[in-house]
């Protein structure tokens, strides 16, 4: 495991290319900088366009988050994060509620490589609250969830893990400086919370911990995204 905060100079924010369509993605990505920010590539529009569309970003020059959430058994889910791999992507996840044999298949498949992206796992999903959790068997505050499974992703030599910006300071106290922090739920102070519930502001985030911010609305959904951008990063840097 290596921090990124240490290690890589580049951008801190990844934008959240969560659109229906590509032309809409494609429309902005024109419009960023690889240099200023990397992107994240999710669920709906992979599903949409493919894994073609991933390596047309990494021909532009962004570094890629294929933020796919594997949990499956072991062998597929290794499976799955080798062909990630292929793609030229920076950085992938899983869930880390898949359990330490899976955890540990993926990272023995991407060690295998000379240069490895980074690989990730989700802790608690920043939509779900005490009680969401209560429903699905897990009784208690999500902080005690998420430590459970930053320690346990740490255990099977992962990189890092995507965690609420509200546990970012308890989970770098416990995993430390070694460790890749990744946070959703961030949100500028002048824009709507949305679906996720547990938020922080950017420099927030970043006061607790992070390394790297997922913005997606705040960005994609503005009237110029790139002085919504522009404005993180002036937020970050007078931190």
């Amino acid at each position: 495991m290596h921090g990124a905060s240490e290690m890589d100079p580049g951008p801190r924010i990844i934008v959240a290319l969560d659109f229906p369509a590509e032309a809409p993605a494609v429309a902005l990505v024109g419009r960023l900088d690889p240099g200023r920010c990397r992107l994240k590539v999710g669920k709906e529009l992979f599903t949409r366009l493919g894994p073609c569309f991933v390596e047309r970003l990494a021909a532009l020059g962004f570094q890629v988050f294929l933020d796919l959430k594997f949990h499956d058994i072991p062998h597929t889910v290794a499976a799955a994060c080798a062909a990630a791999a292929d793609l030229g992507v920076w950085m992938m996840n899983l869930h880390a509620s898949g359990g330490r044999r899976m955890l540990e298949a993926a990272r023995e498949r991407l060690a295998q490589r000379a240069n490895p992206p980074l690989l990730i796992a989700v802790t608690v999903l920043t939509s779900l609250d005490a009680s969401d959790l209560a429903e699905i068997g897990c009784p208690g505050a999500p902080a005690q969830r998420v430590l459970s499974l930053a320690r346990l992703t740490r255990d099977a030599g992962l990189d890092g893990v995507v965690c609420s910006p509200r546990e970012a300071a308890m989970v770098r106290r416990e995993l430390g400086s070694d460790c890749v922090l990744v946070t959703p739920g961030v949100r500028p102070a002048s824009t709507a919370v949305g679906d996720q519930k547990r938020v922080m502001t950017p420099r927030e985030a970043v006061q607790a911990g992070a390394d790297y911010l997922v913005v997606g609305r705040p960005i994609t959904a503005a009237s110029d995204p790139l002085q919504a951008l522009a404005a993180i990063e002036r937020e970050l840097v007078s931190q």
